[in-house]
C-alpha cells in the first residue's frame, strides 16, 4: 500500500502550465528517485505535493486527502521537506533551527547529532556561519526533527565538495536502512540510482518512465536524462 499517492497532478505558474497529470507513489520504507533533466518539473512536483504551489489532482498521504490543505498541515501529516537551497534560519543557532521544527518522536536533537556529529559541535553557532556541507546537514536534521514518515530531498548534495557529498549520501543510506520512506531529487544520478528502489522520470511535466533503476537502459537514459 502506498504511503504517498499522487494521481493526475497538474500545476501552473500563472498562465504557464508546469505539470500535466503526473502520477507518483511512494510506499512505506521505499526510496523513490524523481529524475529528469533541468526544468522538467521535479521541483514543481515536490512543491505541489507539499502545498507550496497550487495544484489539482489526487494527493493522498497515509490515506488522508491533502487537497486544499495548507503547508503546515501537510507537514504535520508526516512529510518532511529538505528544500533546494536549504532555507535555514540563518540568524538562529543550529540548536534553535532544530528546536523550531521539532515535533515529538524518536528524531530528537540527540538522534540528529548521532547522524551528523558535526552539528553537535556547532550547536550554538548561527546557521549562517556554517559551511555549505554543515548547512545541508542541518537542513536534513531540521526535516528529521519533525519526525516525518516521508522525507523529501530536493537536491540535497548540490554544490557540495565530493567528500561532503559522500557523507551526505551515507547519511541518507542510513535513513533508508531504518525503513524511512524517501523521495529524492539529485543531480548525482549514479548515487541516486544506487540508493533507490524505484525511479520515476519526468519529461516536460509528465511522468514518462517508472521502474527499477537497474532496468533503465542506456538509450532511455540518454533520451530522457541526457546521460
Amino acid at each position: 500500500m502506498s504511503l504517498l499517492r499522487v494521481e493526475g497532478l497538474t500545476a501552473f505558474y500563472g498562465p504557464a502550465q508546469a505539470l500535466f497529470g503526473v502520477d507518483l507513489a511512494v510506499a512505506e520504507g521505499e526510496v523513490v528517485a524523481l529524475m529528469g533533466r533541468n526544468g522538467m518539473g521535479k521541483t514543481t512536483t515536490i512543491r505541489a505535493v507539499t502545498g507550496l504551489v497550487p495544484a489539482k489532482g489526487t494527493r493522498r498521504f497515509a490515506g488522508r486527502d491533502l487537497h486544499g490543505k495548507p503547508v503546515h498541515r501537510i507537514a504535520r501529516a508526516g512529510i518532511g521537506l529538505v528544500p533546494e537551497g536549504r532555507r535555514l534560519f540563518a540568524s538562529l543557532t543550529v540548536r534553535e533551527n532544530l528546536f523550531a521544527a521539532a515535533r515529538p518522536g524518536p528524531w530528537d536533537a540527540a538522534a540528529v547529532h548521532r547522524l551528523f556529529p558535526r552539528l553537535a559541535e556547532r550547536a550554538h553557532q548561527p546557521a549562517g556561519t556554517l559551511s555549505g556541507g554543515e548547512q545541508q546537514m542541518l537542513a536534513i536534521g531540521r526535516a528529521l526533527a519533525t519526525n516525518p514518515r516521508l522525507l523529501i530531498l530536493d537536491e540535497a548534495t548540490e554544490g557540495l565538495a565530493p567528500l561532503v557529498r559522500a557523507e551526505i549520501w551515507e547519511a541518507i543510506a542510513a535513513l533508508a536502512r531504518t525503513g524511512m520512506a524517501i523521495l529524492a531529487v539529485d543531480k548525482s544520478l549514479a548515487d541516486l540510482c544506487r540508493l533507490a528502489d524505484r525511479a520515476v522520470i519526468l519529461d516536460r511535466g509528465r511522468d514518462v518512465w517508472t521502474g527499477q533503476p537497474g532496468d533503465l537502459d542506456e538509450a532511455t537514459a540518454a533520451r530522457l536524462l541526457g546521460v
